[in-house]
């Protein structure tokens, strides 16, 4: 059941406090149509605000941000065209001084009074979130019941980060418009926002008193200003341990249900976790883990393969690929480094992933992250059998646990090709040089991180070691890039 819905200043005074102070100007009536008009200012007097949103600025927790919040009490949030006018100067003047912007839509769309002109105003508030994301400044949303039209389908649906109110409305069209175009009526459901955080379309739900606090973490993780400032540590991992097992018992302790996985990574070892779902566009896979998280007080976007969701009858596909483009776009736009984690048992290997274009999104993977213009590391966590693993693995700089390995296929399907049977495996294992140290030895892995004891012993002490050995990776990736750069200039 849907609560009663605060006002855009309400909402305002939740998340910022008494540090809001108003960009607005007043609104020009002269000109307009009498009837219009007089729409106009009877919405002004019902909905105690002189249009459709509020702009302005404050801080939370000290850091500033600029926010734009709709007023569905004025004339149902549509957007006119002063109303477009004034969200584009506000994003404007967020981007000119820097701060990240936070939107709170609540709109049924397009003003019909205005129409086509008003219609088309979309375009250019897209244009200005569009550079204002360009400068490498965070844009979240929050999106409110409703938010559908014209304000879902273009600024609402374009966050760095986007979540919404419980129980909210959220679509393309509202089903009362739906259903009078078509003639049927729309599925109950599933223009709802837990429905769409589960399809992957948002990524989360949170009511309006909690999303001062959300907005502080994210705002935490997404300042540029905060991630240059913060000092990082740097572990001495020293040489390679000596090697004490077999490739093929390496294989086997990867593969033990006990194992720990991204998710126990980030447990017993991030700063601070905040989970985004899905493409963004309507797509999620559970073997693939998206997030915003910080290590070592160093803030980037990890994507990460989760293996405990990767089951036989739901092996990684080519949506988790999509997924993890989603998270290298953010790392661009962000300008914050990638941590990408291998751990998967293989793709799937089905009509359904053909079809999905699995092949075409390993090469796709390939080429954003060997294109990537921030600090990149990948962390080869346990198996990484094929294509699925070879997608995340270009980066500036690769670490693996000691027991971790990298091959083709299987190192049972390996052992089909040659000897057409399976019985071969751990020979086909160590021949075609799949263990962490064999891989260091070709320069293919940059360190090798001890796992002693084993890592399902002692999870906490893995997740310490691989952490302290990531932030010195993204420390190392970074001086790389910035050494680069230093030849590059004239």
């Amino acid at each position: 059941m849907i609560r009663t819905r605060p006002s855009a200043r309400d909402l305002i005074r939740l998340v910022l406090g008494d540090t809001f102070e108003s960009w607005d100007s007043p609104i020009d009536l002269t000109g307009l149509e009498p009837g219009y008009a007089a729409q106009l200012v009877a919405a002004q007097e019902r909905s105690g605000v002189d249009e459709a949103v509020v702009t302005g600025a404050g801080t939370i927790e000290g850091t500033g941000v600029a926010v734009i919040a709709g007023e569905f009490a004025f004339l149902a949030g549509s957007i006119g065209r002063a109303t477009a006018g004034r969200i584009v100067t506000a994003v404007r003047r967020a981007t000119r001084e820097r701060l990240p912007l936070l939107v709170a839509t609540c709109s049924g769309g397009t003003r019909m009074q205005e129409g086509t002109p008003a219609f088309v105003e979309m375009i250019s508030i897209s244009k200005a979130i569009v550079a204002h994301k360009a400068a490498g400044l965070p844009y979240l949303v929050y999106l409110r019941n409703p938010t559908t039209g014209g304000v879902f389908a273009s600024w609402g649906s374009l966050g760095h980060v986007t979540v919404a109110e419980p129980g909210a409305l959220i679509g393309f069209l509202g089903p009362r418009i739906a259903e009078a175009l078509t003639g049927k009526p729309f599925p109950s459901g599933v223009q709802v926002a837990e429905n769409l955080v589960a399809k992957g379309v948002i990524d989360g739900v949170v009511a309006p008193e909690e999303l001062a606090s959300v907005a502080r973490r994210v705002l935490r993780l997404l300042t540029p200003s905060v991630v240059g400032d913060v000092p990082l540590p740097t572990p001495g991992l020293g040489a390679p341990p000596p090697r004490r097992t077999s490739t093929w018992e390496s294989v086997l302790l990867t593969r033990r249900p006990d194992r720990p996985g991204v998710r126990d990574l980030l447990r017993l070892g991030a700063d601070d976790v905040i989970p985004l779902s899905g493409t963004g566009d309507g797509q999620r896979d559970a073997g693939l883990l998206l997030a915003l998280t910080a290590f070592g007080g160093l803030p980037c976007v990890l994507v990460g393969q989760d293996r405990r969701h990767q089951t036989p009858d739901r092996p990684l596909g080519p949506t988790a690929l999509r997924e993890a483009r989603r998270g290298m776009r953010l790392a661009e736009e962000l300008r914050l480094p990638l941590v990408a984690v291998i751990d998967t048992p293989g793709a799937a290997l089905s009509p359904r992933a053909e079809e999905g274009a699995l092949a075409g999104e390993i090469a796709r993977c390939l080429a954003d992250m060997s294109s990537l213009s921030v600090p990149s590391v990948s962390v080869l966590l346990g198996q990484g059998s094929g294509g699925a693993a070879l997608a995340l693995l270009p980066a500036d700089r690769v670490i693996a646990a000691e027991h971790a390995w990298l091959s083709p296929l299987p190192p049972e399907g390996a052992s089909a090709i040659v000897h057409h049977d399976t019985a071969h495996a751990p020979l086909m294992a160590e021949r075609q040089r799949v263990s962490a140290f064999d891989l260091l030895d070709e320069g293919i892995v940059h360190v090798v991180v001890p796992e002693r004891p084993a890592a399902h012993d002692d999870p906490q002490a893995f997740a310490h070691a691989m952490i302290a050995a990531c932030v010195a990776a993204i420390r190392d990736a970074t001086r790389i890039r910035a050494d680069g750069r230093k030849r590059r200039e004239p």
